[in-house]
């Protein structure tokens, strides 16, 4: 990734390098419902920063994910104490707005006299005092990989293990159009500096809970496609959550088995929250059916082909409204084409 000095604000690696190195307390947070690009990010970043004896707390709203925890030096991450930490950096990653870190995270990062904000989310305003925001790169772990080697910080075993998960969880283990060659190169380097690519992969994809194959029969039993075979769509209840003892990571990735049906262009993932908010996910196969564009009108955001909605329910009436607005757009790219 080059560095940019653009208008908007957008920070040089030396800018945010003079900030890392000229502070000595840091907390780092990631986004509520946290996937392995946040954890990842969290501490890739963390144990570089530790390795170079800086004082570092790992905060996430919602703890650790069960999947996640074979992460070396997973342990770290903590939920939100009580009280704001007496810290003098607060950085974000892979958050695309300041309220999805969560209130407890935020009040617990209050402190802090300057946030820097890091990620990979088109939708991203640039909410910190320093922003590096690379929206065509495929996850934020490939961000910090470029920025820690770029400014020679350490790049200890927990941050090797860390950035190739973050990345390999956000591009479908390299298998989504975001993927580059350069995501490959930086894969390459880490395998030269000893990452385990069997052993991590298989800790990664290979240990499922088997709560998460009873959720994914009880989804299928939603599935519904549009009549053109181009929209496919599924919903979780609240009532199947409980049923089932669900985590939230359980859900993880699932999107993509709907998306992988052939002559679907879109796939929606409708979840009923605790909250009495509806969770919607969205995957496109089609940069025409901009999944970020819809989300947008309805507050979410994210990327082109990958984007999400937090909105209120209940879950029919949420789900009447992205339907629609998917059937509009679907409508729009027809007449253009």
């Amino acid at each position: 990734m080059s560095e940019t000095t653009d208008t908007h604000a957008n920070a040089t690696f030396e800018q945010i390098g003079e900030v890392l190195r000229s502070h000595q307390s840091f907390v780092l947070i990631s986004h509520v419902r946290p996937d392995g690009d946040a954890i990842g990010s969290q501490l890739a970043l963390g144990f570089s920063l530790k390795a170079m004896g800086k004082s570092v707390r790992l905060i996430n709203e919602d703890g650790l994910p069960e999947n996640l925890a074979f992460l070396p030096g997973s342990e770290f991450i903590e939920s939100p104490p009580a009280g704001p930490l007496d810290v003098e950096v607060a950085i974000a990653l892979d958050t695309a707005t300041k309220p999805r870190l969560g209130d407890a995270a935020l009040h617990a990062a209050s402190k802090a006299k300057l946030w820097l904000n890091i990620d990979h989310h088109i939708s991203n305003p640039k909410y910190g005092d320093l922003n590096l925001i690379d929206a065509t790169s495929p996850a934020t772990g490939e961000i910090l990989y470029d920025l820690i080697t770029a400014l020679d910080l350490p790049l200890p075993d927990e941050t090797r293990d860390a950035i190739y998960v973050a990345v390999s969880t956000d591009t479908g283990s390299f298998q989504y159009p975001s993927t580059t060659a350069r995501t490959y190169e930086m894969a390459a380097d880490l395998v030269r500096r000893g990452l385990d690519v069997g052993t991590i992969n298989s800790l990664t994809y290979d240990e499922n809970p088997y709560r998460r194959l009873e959720l994914m029969r009880a989804l299928l039993n939603t599935l519904e496609r549009s009549p053109d075979g181009i929209v496919a769509h599924w919903e979780l209840r609240e009532e199947t959550r409980l049923d089932l003892a669900l985590r939230p990571e359980d859900s993880e990735g699932l999107i993509d088995v709907i998306r992988a049906i052939r002559g679907v262009r879109l796939a929606v993932f409708f979840e009923e929250l605790p909250d009495g908010k509806v969770r919607v996910s969205m995957r496109s196969k089609d940069r025409e059916l901009d999944v970020c564009k819809i989300a947008s009108a309805f507050g979410g955001g994210g990327h082109a082909l990958a984007a999400g909605i937090r909105m209120k329910g209940p879950l029919d009436e949420a789900k009447a409204l992205v339907l629609t607005a998917i059937r509009e757009r679907v409508e729009e790219t027809r007449k253009q084409s």
